[in-house]
């Protein structure tokens, strides 16, 4: 039962832009959509706080996130795996 639950949740993939909150991290998803009236491709861009229990993810690095239970007022999302590590410069 559990299984399927997970199966039908929402997922998205974001670069973390922010690391400094305890347990969570600030993750910038960007989508590139059609502009409503001229038709162009724009780039479209939302910001989420996501759950991250171990403090394990870094600023640059991309993961994945999934949509949850309410766990604060801001945070609804929970990272579940690091998609790309951030690179060092």
């Amino acid at each position: 039962m559990s299984e399927a639950a997970v199966k039908n949740t929402r997922t998205l993939v974001g670069r973390v832009v922010s690391d400094k909150r305890a347990k969570t991290v600030t993750v910038l998803i960007e989508r590139r959509a059609a502009h409503e009236l001229y038709g162009k491709i724009v780039a479209r861009s939302r910001k989420y706080h996501a759950h991250d229990e171990k403090g394990e993810y870094k600023m640059g690095d991309m993961v994945e996130i999934a949509e949850g239970r309410p766990i604060s007022k801001t945070k609804a999302w929970v990272v579940t795996r690091l998609v790309e590590k951030a690179k060092m410069v």
